[in-house]
């Protein structure tokens, strides 16, 4: 049964894009279509993709697109999707043989399940790392969704999940956003559709830490308040504000760090500033505490010899 609808966002993807391709192969049997949104592509991304598709015998079709998004991109193929259930998976993401198989098996022993949730490899700058597997999920479709922002339940990757195209209806992903838009779209998906888990990974989740931390450091604070805003209107779904309020603090003290890293103490204060405003766990508290010791004794130190002893 071809059951499967895949949608593949790419800019600039020939060199990885055939492996992801491959990937793929051995699921050939419940794969309906495979789009591939080429997104501004300049170094031949499609034609790449489209002479590994054909030695593969995949179904491939390519959507020409210039939204230098990816959460656009994934629009667009989520538009055109047909099949009953759809897996998003990126062009430098890798799919581990049997996982969309086996998620597909647990829809089909859990038919209620509209969101099949699989495990994940994180490999980092090209080194296998830990195995995400998830947990912490309940029935209770909103709760899941609200835990799911607050960072108390382990977050999915994209690549890692099988969704059912009627549950994803008109939800989609945020545009225009540097980052956590893929959490704002799962969870508006997670406050409406009923999930089980397999706790088998299913891909590979390339990570450049460089390439994330770089997203925080340019127009940060104008970027920071797209985002706030496009976060907010999560209230829509019923996710309360508390939760969101978790989230900003989340995300504000992860900026801070980058900034604090790369030694911009001013902009790494500002969003310290937020995230301690925030509500948190007992661990994001202790972590944003030691990271305004941190930041005081380094300002300190820093000081111009001849300010350090006027303040003295």
């Amino acid at each position: 049964m071809k059951a499967v609808s895949i949608v593949i966002p790419a800019h600039d993807a020939a060199a990885t894009i055939a492996g992801t391709l491959a990937s793929l192969r051995a699921e050939m049997k419940i794969i309906g279509e495979i789009l591939l949104v080429d997104d501004a592509s300049s170094d031949g991304t499609a034609a790449v993709a489209e002479d590994a598709a054909s030695q593969l015998g995949l179904p491939l079709r390519v959507l020409p697109a210039s939204c230098r998004d990816a959460g656009a991109a994934r629009n667009l193929g989520l538009a055109e999707a047909r099949c009953p259930w759809i897996y998003m998976i990126d062009a430098d993401d890798l799919h581990i043989e049997g996982g969309l198989r086996s998620l597909l098996l647990r829809s089909e022993a859990q038919p209620k399940a509209q969101m099949i949730v699989g495990g994940f490899r994180r490999r980092v700058n090209g080194q296998d790392r830990q195995i995400k597997v998830p947990g912490g999920y309940t029935t209770a479709c909103l709760a899941n969704a609200s835990a799911y922002v607050r960072g108390d339940i382990r977050s999915v990757a994209v690549g890692s999940v099988l969704a059912s195209r009627i549950a994803i209806g008109e939800t989609r992903f945020p545009v225009g956003l540097a980052y956590d838009e893929d959490t704002l779209f799962w969870a508006r998906l997670m406050s409406k559709a009923s999930l089980a888990m397999i706790s088998q990974p299913v891909m590979i989740y390339e990570v450049s830490p460089e390439r994330s931390d770089n997203r925080f450091t340019i127009k940060a604070v104008r970027r920071f308040l797209d985002w706030r805003r496009e976060l907010r209107t999560l209230t829509d779904c019923g996710i309360p504000k508390s939760a969101l309020k978790t989230r900003e603090g989340l995300v504000a003290l992860k900026i801070a760090r980058v900034h604090y890293a790369r030694g911009d103490l001013e902009t790494a204060a500002r969003f310290l500033a937020v995230a301690a405003a925030a509500p948190k766990a007992r661990s994001e508290a202790w972590r944003c505490l030691r990271y305004q010791f941190k930041l005081a004794a380094r300002r300190r130190f820093s000081m111009p010899k001849v300010h350090l002893q006027s303040a003295l």
